[in-house]
């Protein structure tokens, strides 16, 4: 007799139960398929329409799902990027009783791209090495956690604009692992490796189906995680020893922690040699220095990239309006409510789903800077935003859930008034 189907979840959403589990995913109808692109797994992957929004779920093992399911669980409580574990569907048998895999649900990460949507007709090679990049700052915050991932690819990461960067997050942790006492050298070495060698071969790919810039050279930036992640390895770990009478390293290795957008929870530090040298080692916490703060003082929740440069215009606002004497908690909701908040209400509704709001007032910033370099004066905000929403906004696709093939609207350049071509989006 068929088992009766179990829906194991923090907080079950009664509209699960209207999906067809009693089909296997591959014979789902049309009518529950989102039309998203989504990268390479080793399971069948689908995404589907449920309510007002979009869930992946994924056919796999009972074991497996729930493995998964619970790391997924325990690195969002972490605040590590990854999606968001829904449900683990079990109990699953078609109308004839016949047993069906198990289904392991999350929720689509809205904005979000795989890699191989990332590009329009080729990958450019500063996309791909921004790419890697990313994957390498992901592989050093979940390292930092005594994570293990164990399947590091660019297919098992999703990707987010970041204020001319990209924000990787986990996708696939089926081989991830949790090591309350941390990683040894050996595994944090193990998994860059697997790294490496899977990115390089998905990049060789690419490359033989024509989807890569001839400039780019698959292993080169394959060999790119691991300089990246074991430069950004020694900063957040390596202890510094330095004369003490140079004592202002201190806040200066603090300083370039920040600006990596990691806190430090604890610095030890100790005079070594009789006294004449100072030695630090700091405890670095997880990323998310600059976010944290603007989370702080306005409630947004953006990406780090896109929270220093917010910060940095509230900052230029509270100079700009002699308000430094006062608190910057109110100074931030002045800059709230007169500034960010009627820029994202003056986006028409229809292109508000092309990009998140912190992005949009990144680009606005960027438009506006090249518009008042174009026309050799400063741009007011009102008049950049109509440019940017006329001339650049309204051909970009949506990235909130990308439907049908990729375009090139990522590396289009415009022609900004005043000036010739700019390949601005380039920077973006």
């Amino acid at each position: 007799m068929a088992s009766a189907l179990q829906i194991t979840s923090a907080v079950p959403d009664p509209a699960l139960l209207d999906l067809p589990w009693n089909l296997p995913l591959e014979l789902w109808p049309d009518e529950h398929i989102a039309a998203l692109p989504k990268g390479i797994s080793r399971h069948l992957v689908r995404f589907v329409h449920l309510g007002d929004h979009i869930i992946a779920v994924k056919e796999t093992s009972a074991e497996l799902a729930r493995h998964e399911y619970e790391l997924l669980r325990t690195l969002r409580r972490l605040d590590v990027p990854c999606v968001e574990p829904v449900a683990v569907i079990t109990g699953r048998s078609a109308d004839d009783g016949e047993p069906l895999e198990t289904a392991l649900v999350t929720r689509h990460l809205r904005f979000s791209l795989p890699y191989r949507a990332l590009f329009s007709q080729t990958l450019r090679p500063d996309t791909a090495t921004r790419l890697v990049d990313a994957l390498a700052v992901l592989l050093a915050r979940l390292h930092l956690l005594g994570v293990f991932w164990g399947d590091v690819s660019l297919s098992n990461t999703l990707f987010r604009r970041d204020a001319g960067a990209f924000a990787a997050y986990l996708v696939d942790a089926e081989t991830g692992r949790l090591h309350e006492h941390g990683l040894s050298d050996g595994q944090r070495e193990h998994d860059l490796e697997i790294g490496r060698v899977n990115i390089g071969g998905e990049l060789l790919d690419l490359q033989s189906g024509g989807g890569l810039d001839e400039g780019i050279e698959p292993v080169e930036i394959a060999d790119g995680i691991v300089t990246a992640y074991r430069n950004l390895w020694d900063e957040l770990t390596l202890a510094e020893t330095f004369p003490r009478s140079e004592r202002w390293r201190i806040n200066q290795r603090v300083e370039r922690l920040n600006q990596l957008g990691f806190d430090i929870q604890e610095l030890s530090i100790e005079q070594v040699e009789g006294g004449t040298q100072v030695r630090i080692q700091p405890k670095v916490v997880d990323a998310g220095h600059h976010s944290r703060r603007l989370l702080r003082l306005t409630g947004l929740d953006a990406g780090e990239n896109q929270a220093r440069r917010l910060l940095n215009d509230l900052d230029a606002y509270r100079a700009a309006g002699d308000r430094k004497r006062q608190d910057e908690e109110v100074v931030a909701h002045e800059w709230l409510s007169r500034v960010f908040e009627p820029v994202i209400t003056a986006i028409p509704r229809d292109l508000r789903g092309k990009l998140e709001p912190a992005e949009v007032f990144h680009q606005l910033l960027e438009h506006r800077w090249y518009l008042s370099q174009a026309q050799g004066r400063d741009v007011p905000l009102a008049e950049a935003l109509t440019s940017y929403i006329d001339g650049v906004l309204r051909h970009r696709r949506d990235e909130m859930t990308v439907m049908g093939p990729p375009t090139g609207a990522f590396t289009a350049p415009i022609t900004l008034p005043g000036d010739g071509e700019e390949d601005w989006r380039a920077k973006v």
